[in-house]
């Protein structure tokens, strides 16, 4: 991913985690601060009541009680009634490692010594590999039994002469209805009819459970009258299921993205090579008009002569070599146009780069717009007979 994409991506993060913020305070603190005045007011309330009992030992009382419902405490059962309820029978606890493992962690049972967290620890290092694996494999074939059950329907659907991208589209929806049926409106029915919670509190505990969110504040099984032993591990297997599920939608997901990213930078890639074909076919045929923009011949259709020693080239344009039975004097230099300043140009480019190299200091010519030859100068300058013409031809 490049430097600019991560940046982006990283932008718009922050910018939801800003509006998530901004939102939620906005709905939940003012709960939170008449939540606040009702225990103040209660803890008034039983100070009044309770004259002996003082601010301080009500305050620790307060906190001794929380501390106990952060344990798995329930405060409808004392010590005198005989309930069977525990947050570590066998059910609940096996409920307890499938949070572990699975990294949802609801938050209502904790542990409180120090062998149980050490032994958390090592167990969460092993255990959540392991059932990232297992998690991958059931996803892999229940995707495939959820699109080969659709790819009979879409068989269907082709029989009926519709269009295949109306077909890939119906598949799409039938996929996610389907796993929405299955993992999130029946299970949403069911904890409705066995937790006693209304819809909108179902559907919210599918959702954060499936997301691995896991508040807390609504866990299955997790009331006192719940007396099944089994209850809580099909509600694990049925999160192994649902998480599985959103695995394989994340999946199908992922690679329809990178199946149009692939397209996109093909289509980017034959648009870019017509238009540097579309550009060499202009250049070439501006070139054979002869157009002003046209570029300097290639390097093998331009004979390239070599260059005369520093000290017997001109300032301003290269010297043409003299024939062998007859030397010429080198010309003046002069400021004047040159009459084919396009070639002569190119020739003055390369030469210079090539004495420079050798270590020869010359100056260049200007690489600005081109000048118009001038007539009149040009039929002011002598042609002696020293003076070569203006292509290299001495006469």
């Amino acid at each position: 991913m490049r430097s600019t994409t991560l940046l982006a991506l990283l932008a718009l993060v922050l910018l939801y985690l800003v509006s998530g913020a901004l939102v939620f305070r906005a709905l939940e603190q003012p709960y939170e601060q008449q939540a606040q005045r009702e225990l103040g007011e209660v803890r008034e309330k039983f100070l009044r009541l309770h004259p002996c009992v003082s601010d301080q030992d009500v305050g620790l009382f307060i906190k001794e009680v929380a501390d106990a419902l952060g344990g798995g405490a329930n405060p409808d059962i004392n010590s005198t009634s005989h309930s069977n309820y525990s947050v570590w029978d066998l059910g609940s606890a096996f409920f307890f490692s499938g949070t572990i493992i699975t990294t949802i962690g609801y938050g209502n049972a904790a542990l409180r010594t120090d062998a149980g967290r050490l032994f958390c620890i090592f167990y969460a290092l092993v255990g959540i590999p392991l059932f990232g694996i297992l998690l991958a494999g059931v996803g892999d074939r229940l995707g495939s039994s959820l699109r080969r059950g659709i790819g009979h329907i879409e068989a269907i659907f082709l029989k009926w002469h519709v269009p295949p991208e109306l077909v890939r589209v119906l598949s799409a929806v039938l996929f996610l209805l389907v796993g929405c049926l299955l993992f999130v409106l029946t299970p949403t029915f069911v904890f409705c009819y066995v937790e006693g919670w209304s819809k909108l509190e179902a559907i919210y505990f599918v959702v954060v459970t499936l997301t691995t969110v896991g508040f807390g504040d609504y866990v299955a099984g997790a009331s006192p009258n719940q007396n099944s032993a089994a209850y809580q591990p099909l509600v694990w297997f049925w999160i192994l299921l649902g998480l599985a599920y959103f695995a394989s939608v994340l999946t199908t997901i992922g690679n329809w993205l990178r199946a149009v990213s692939r397209r996109t930078r093909a289509e980017m890639g034959g648009f870019t090579a017509q238009a540097a074909s579309w550009t060499g076919t202009v250049t070439a045929r501006v070139t054979q008009r002869g157009g002003p923009m046209a570029p300097p011949p290639p390097e093998k259709e331009r004979p390239l002569l070599p260059p005369p020693p520093c000290s017997a080239r001109p300032a301003s344009r290269p010297a043409s070599p003299a024939p062998p039975e007859k030397a010429q004097p080198p010309s003046p230099p002069t400021t004047s146009a040159l009459d084919y300043p396009s070639e002569n140009l190119a020739f003055i480019d390369e030469s210079s780069d090539t004495q420079s190299e050798r270590g020869c200091a010359l100056p260049r010519a200007p690489r600005g717009r081109r000048r118009a030859p001038n007539p009149a100068r040009k039929a002011e300058r002598p042609r002696g007979p020293g003076r070569p013409r203006d292509k290299g031809v001495s006469v």
